[in-house]
């Protein structure tokens, strides 16, 4: 069975993005197309989605962590099911037996969709999608179960150990649920699952561990729920491209090989995170695009050294306590289109070339202690750039903060790590005799 993973080409240039909606939709539709050789009868209700800076995850309208993006629910692939191949069928039996034990741990479902789940017949299940499967030899074996999505489905329950008999589901979609308790052991058994999407339900517990042993994971949803305790060092040693952890009540240290994860999407939001960004972090590789740190209990410095390697366009650092002089290596973001800094502790004179960054959309460095910035910062209204350095200590500017708040700069004797380089910083040189 062959599955279309489609990825998305550029963000959306919002300070507040929501990443999965769009990426979630893009892939789901990707795999539908790929798999789907019957005529399907479903509904769609795309959501709006609520952006990342939103602590609050309930309820309509895409509900705040909204993964797939629209409500799958209408109905399966009506295709033949257990009367097709005879090698499918030990499959789609054991895909019953998995789909009924869910069932049966289901305790409300408001939209009636399981009313649909009746009979042996799983591919005509509403929120159940078949495809036909090939052996070794390309030969066809019949339908098996490829995806699950019932976002917004409202439905109340938990998971149960049986799901692990799907080992043919690439896609398992659960977003804007009421799904609580922990994720089984067995899912690492889900040997062909690729998209996990359990955001915005009620799931709690310390990090699902079991998450990080699904061998072809690459998608990873976890935001609006629960979740707590500290993040595992493995998380960022996995070959995942999304990791959503956004809205949860994680804490402790961020792990400090943060820097060997291969993923283009990171979001740390709104969570109880503490102590220092790790350094590891300016050395991220060039596929990382976003990465956001907004309202936690950050400390220290930005680390030197972000933006060497990075095609980053999104950089989000507001809401924490972060302090000292901004790194010389920001102005290397050549790409970024949305930086934002403000609610920290920061000051120094923000530097022009972070000002002449040529792809800036949204520039936020209010609510910290910058002391000035010069004519090419100024510029950026020209530019249309939003520019915001409202409530810092910028003489001669309005809305600045008292004078007396200015005459303590926080963190004034922090010893902030500077790599040595020329003036102005040649980025290029720099990233070409990396190793």
């Amino acid at each position: 069975m062959v599955i279309l993973i489609c990825r998305r080409s550029k963000p959306v240039k919002q300070a507040f993005w929501h990443p999965p909606l769009k990426m979630g939709k893009s892939w789901l539709l990707a795999v539908l197309l790929s798999i789907i050789s019957t005529e399907v009868a479903f509904s769609v209700d795309v959501g709006v989605g609520i952006g990342i800076g939103n602590v609050d995850g309930g309820g309509g309208g895409g509900g705040g962590g909204g993964g797939g993006g629209g409500v799958w629910v209408g109905g399966g692939i009506n295709n033949s099911g257990p009367s097709g191949s005879g090698s499918s069928v030990p499959k789609l039996n054991r895909a019953y037996t998995a789909l009924q034990a869910w069932k049966s741990a289901i305790t409300d479902d408001p939209l009636k969709i399981l009313d649909t789940w009746v009979g042996a017949d799983v591919c005509s299940y509403k929120g159940v999608f078949c495809a036909d499967s090939q052996d070794e030899m390309d030969a066809p074996t019949g339908p098996v179960v490829a995806g699950i999505d019932l976002n917004q489905a409202n439905l109340q329950g938990t998971l149960v150990k049986e799901l692990s008999f799907l080992t043919d589901i690439s896609l398992l979609h659960l977003n804007s649920n009421r799904f609580a308790g922990t994720i089984p052991n067995t899912f690492r058994d889900l040997s062909s699952l690729q998209e996990l999407d359990l955001s915005n339900n009620l799931f709690s517990g310390p990090f699902p561990v079991v998450t990080l042993y699904i061998p072809n994971l690459i998608y990873l949803d976890l935001r609006f729920n629960t979740f707590s305790g500290p993040l595992p060092e493995d998380l960022f040693n996995k070959n995942l491209d999304a990791i959503f952890l956004n809205n949860n009540q994680f804490e402790g240290q961020l792990p400090q090989n943060l820097g060997n994860s291969p993923a283009s999407v990171i979001n740390l939001a709104n969570n109880k995170f503490s102590g220092n960004i790790p350094t590891s972090l300016g050395f991220m590789g060039s596929k990382l695009k976003e990465i956001l740190f907004l309202n936690n209990q950050l400390t220290g410095c930005i680390p030197e050294g972000v933006g060497l390697f990075t095609g980053m366009q999104v950089l989000d650092v507001s809401s924490n306590s972060l302090m000292g002089h901004l790194p010389d290596t920001i102005s290397c973001l050549e790409n970024i289109e949305v930086l934002n800094l403000a609610h920290n502790e920061l000051s120094g004179v923000l530097p022009d070339p972070i000002c002449s960054l040529r792809s800036l959309v949204n520039l936020t460095v209010a609510y910290n202690f910058f002391s000035g910035f010069s004519q090419q910062c100024s510029n950026l209204f020209n530019r249309n750039v939003g520019f915001d350095f409202s409530l810092n200590c910028i003489p001669g500017r309005d809305m600045q903060r008292p004078r007396p708040e200015c005459s303590m700069i926080p963190g004034g004797g922090l010893n902030c790590l500077r790599i040595p380089a020329a003036n102005p910083l040649v980025c290029g040189s720099i990233v070409a005799s990396s190793p």
